[in-house]
């Protein structure tokens, strides 16, 4: 696979992960300061991952008819007005629609993976979905402690250089996509079936034994992944005492590992393990790292968080490129987009189950999240079992 192509793929998806992250220490406080209610708060931050449920399928149904590059193209625009709208943010109506526009636009990490199984053989895809999920990695490195900082240096107290840095970002990444970014799909299917029905979708390809398991698994490690995010910033801030600005720098340290783990560690595992044991791998070590959060109350609570972060990194590092690897291997070579699509959109219903699950498992009890998560992490130990012993079946 050429570099120019990667990297560029590389940069946009690192921008959808820094249009999630940025916020993260900054929404709730921002959102509330704009004069919301505690619903409302849940509503803004549910809007993206909705509208990421609504348009993943759609732009790889659209990438699978017409091509991949202008795709790429044309949601990168959304995403840049998006942020553009996003620094214009002084009433909640307008932080509310430039959520909305930019959970449209970032809902193009179909496509890129997408891009990646048009252009690489099974053995390599791995390894390169891995680089992609560093994109998202260091995404999530800059993008809480960025937040924070620049809504500090903000004269107007406002997200105005928030959305005029992430906006300008995108922009050089349009630039650079189109002067760089070749189109990958050789054979376009001009006829495959388009519409808006993501319910249906979801639905046709849970009815395929094989993939339903994989979608479902990435559903149960994406709702858990929230459950913890969400509870973090909250038990962080209101049992172990920390602000906004070192909420940023512990979720960085997330992102440090989930890049270093995705980026180094992922072609060779997949070369040790396989994508099925690498499942596994990460499901267990998503499970153990949950249940080490919520060991706190004590001065050396930080060392706990540490590694039950890293070994949640690790667990990312395992299930996002090996679920996604599978899902390609298995689906039908011309609906790859599309399948790929359904499984980012079923992955944002399920951060929105997550945020608000969240909140609620927290006002009983702070270690609740954590536990509850650590057990459906379990769970989904069937869920893999059943795929291998179907597939080896399928091929016996």
């Amino acid at each position: 696979m050429k570099k120019s192509p990667l990297f560029v793929l590389f940069v946009t998806i690192f921008i959808d992960m820094l249009g999630f992250g940025i916020i993260i220490p900054i929404l709730p406080i921002f959102t509330k300061e704009l004069g919301a209610q505690d619903y409302q708060v849940g509503l803004i931050a549910m809007i993206f991952p909705i509208m990421n449920f609504l348009f993943a399928p759609f732009w790889g149904t659209l990438s699978d008819r017409h091509g991949r590059r202008p795709i790429m193209l044309l949601s990168i625009f959304i995403t840049g007005i998006a942020y553009f709208v996003f620094a214009q943010a002084n009433i909640l109506l307008i932080l509310f629609l430039s959520r909305m526009l930019s959970g449209i636009g970032s809902a193009n990490i179909s496509v890129a993976q997408a891009y990646i199984t048009d252009v690489t053989s099974p053995e390599e895809r791995t390894k390169s979905l891995g680089f992609l999920g560093a994109a998202f990695g260091i995404g999530f490195i800059i993008g809480p402690s960025l937040g924070g900082f620049l809504k500090s240096i903000s004269s107007t107290g406002t997200v105005d250089w928030v959305g005029y840095v992430a906006s300008a970002m995108c922009f050089v990444n349009l630039i650079m996509a189109y002067f760089l970014l070749p189109e990958s799909l050789t054979e376009k299917k001009k006829n495959l079936p388009f519409n808006f029905k993501v319910v249906t979708g979801i639905v046709t390809e849970l009815k395929k034994p094989l993939v339903s398991h994989l979608l479902w698994i990435n559903f149960i490690f994406i709702t858990a992944f929230m459950l913890m995010q969400i509870a973090c910033s909250l038990m962080w801030k209101e049992v172990n005492g920390l602000n906004e600005k070192e909420i940023g720098y512990v979720f960085g340290f997330v992102g440090v590992a989930t890049a270093i783990v995705q980026g180094l560690l992922v072609g060779r595992m997949v070369k040790w393990l396989g994508e099925v044991k690498m499942i596994y791998y990460g499901i267990f070590f998503m499970a153990i790292g949950l249940a080490i959060l919520p060991i706190t109350g004590n001065r050396f609570f930080m060392p706990f968080e540490f590694i039950g972060l890293a070994l949640i990194a690790l667990a990312n590092g395992c299930l996002t490129p090996g679920i996604t690897s599978l899902l390609s291997k298995f689906a039908n070579p011309k609906e790859v987009g599309q399948v790929l699509g359904v499984n980012q959109s079923f992955g944002s219903v399920a951060r929105a189950a997550g945020m608000g699950l969240s909140g609620f498992l927290y006002s009983f009890n702070f270690h609740i999240p954590f536990l509850v998560g650590a057990a459906m992490m379990l769970t989904s130990l069937f869920l893999i079992t059943a795929f291998e012993r179907k597939n080896s079946t399928a091929q016996g």
